[in-house]
């Protein structure tokens, strides 16, 4: 016996699939299943990191949150990192492929769908649901697909078709995606949903009637745009967050950004805005400057350089300005980041010299969860000496610290991260996510603005929220028979 499977494809890139998939893990979930997320193929520098040490998207760890299950790279077997326009690092079943990585994307596919395929097997033998997510759109014809039509079929999945309204011509993106599926395919789309809408759904007639009429296929659910503290899994979704007015802490949008959602917790405080910038002029007013993770640290060191911003941000760090760099933010801060393998950009980068240190980018990639202890008995963090520290890492970079830093933190017997006075960084994702660490920082940076906030607890929240307003939109009582719901019980596939 296997799980059932329900799947969830979109019009385009940034329809709502990630977070209709996370709602629908949660709602299954509450109602006592086993359910499990899974996505064949993601694009996205902001990586989670497993139990295993594995590397995964972060939105198949939301999603496995949200169904209160651990995160596991099988939910997420290939991972494209982009390095640049045109190169991605491929990461299979968690860990760096470097020979499928110097291959071209269509002599890729063959190796990787095997991998798809037992993924998925896998899943399916451990749950009662698998709620599938696509990737961009399966009417992409001009690319070979390892990650939507292709996986419905194998795991003979109804289809959900979920389009943004929010971005206008939502009708039209639905039946030409149907119109340009082969017959076979079409037959696997149970419903179509039209998310991020704003307004009176009695409006939307005569539009998801006429669809009908013309396809065969019922809208489905209206699901109502939505303001939540959710992870993104996409950086071209960064935007501003937080109060309007407060502590204005501004973070810099590094061209190849990674885990950019560090910052998320910081933006949930009251009082507290994080503003993303790529302009030094923006630098002004702020209260303090973070410089997040990057899967390209040399390139987007000599960028920094190039647009002016690394001369400003020391300017600012000069007069006193709360610096913070995470990962190869944290390499960053320093004298110097060379990379004798050409894992990056190659060559040697001059750092910010901010803190004196002096990183390597070597052929190892450490990717761990981690637990370590803070060290620094001076500063912004004095107060957290002794306590644990949390979070994970995902790096090449081998750092060696100088006499003038004070090292931060102790991560598996490393020394993970340096300070002096208010600039520090350090190799650990995840750690504004830790309350007290958080509530220490903010206070250090404008006294009067520890935290409150309590991060899980708050996370779990916007989370229950996001299924509430999905299961009432979704017309589910057509979605429960659609996962395999008779009579009121529920049953997997033989």
């Amino acid at each position: 016996m296997t799980a059932r499977t329900l799947m969830i494809q979109g019009t385009s890139s940034g329809a709502g699939k990630s977070l209709l998939t996370a709602a629908l893990c949660r709602l299954y979930a509450r109602r006592g299943l086993r359910v499990l997320p899974f996505k064949a193929q993601n694009m996205s520098n902001n990586a989670a990191v497993a139990a295993c040490g594995g590397e995964m998207g972060r939105a198949q760890a939301l999603q496995a949150r949200a169904a209160g299950v651990e995160p596991c790279v099988e939910m997420n077997p290939v991972l494209l990192k982009p390095l640049a326009d045109t190169r991605s690092e491929v990461v299979v079943l968690g860990r760096s492929d470097p020979a499928l990585t110097a291959l071209p994307w269509r002599e890729r596919k063959d190796a990787l769908w095997g991998v798809v395929r037992d993924s998925l097997a896998s899943l399916r033998e451990a749950a009662d649901l698998v709620i599938i997510e696509g990737a961009g759109s399966p009417a992409e014809i001009n690319l070979p697909d390892i990650v939507n039509m292709r996986v419905a079929r194998e795991a003979d999945a109804p289809v959900l078709l979920v389009t943004d309204i929010d971005r206008g011509g939502a009708f039209a993106s639905l039946y030409g995606t149907w119109a340009l599926l082969p017959e076979v395919d079409r037959a696997r789309i149970a419903g179509f949903v039209l998310n991020k809408f704003r307004g009176d759904a009695s409006l939307l007639e005569p539009g998801p009637t006429i669809l009908a009429e013309r396809t065969g296929v019922s809208t489905v659910g209206v699901v109502p745009w939505l303001r939540l503290d959710l992870p993104e899994e996409d950086a071209a979704s960064l935007d501003d967050r937080g109060s309007a007015a407060g502590l204005d802490i501004v973070a810099v949008r590094l061209p190849h950004v990674s885990n950019f959602d560090d910052l998320d917790p910081l933006a949930a405080e009251a009082g507290v805005r994080v503003r993303w910038v790529d302009d030094p002029r923006e630098l002004a007013g702020a209260d303090a400057i973070v410089l997040p993770g990057t899967r390209n640290t040399t390139d987007d060191l000599r960028w920094l350089w190039r647009t002016g911003l690394a001369t400003a941000i020391r300017a600012h760090a000069g007069s006193g300005l709360p610096v913070v760099g995470l990962c190869g933010g944290y390499q960053m801060l320093g004298e110097i980041v060379t990379d004798p393998l050409r894992l990056e950009g190659g060559g040697e980068v001059p750092g910010l010299g901010l803190l004196e240190i002096r990183t390597e980018l070597r052929l190892a990639k450490i990717t761990r969860q981690t637990r370590g202890r803070w060290l620094c008995g001076t500063g912004p963090l004095a107060s957290l000496r002794g306590s644990p520290a949390s979070g994970y890492e995902i790096h090449h970079g081998h750092t060696v610290l100088g006499a003038g830093v004070e090292p931060l933190l102790e991560s598996e017997g490393n020394v993970a991260g340096a300070a002096r006075d208010g600039v520090w960084g350090c190799y650990l994702h995840g750690i504004f996510a830790d309350d007290p660490l958080r509530s220490a920082w903010l206070e250090s940076v404008r006294a009067g603005t520890a935290s409150a906030l309590r991060w899980d607890e708050h996370l779990d929240a916007e989370l229950d929220r996001l299924a509430d307003a999905v299961e009432g939109g979704l017309e589910m009582d057509t979605i429960d028979l659609l996962v395999g719901r008779e009579d009121g019980t529920w049953g997997k596939s033989s």
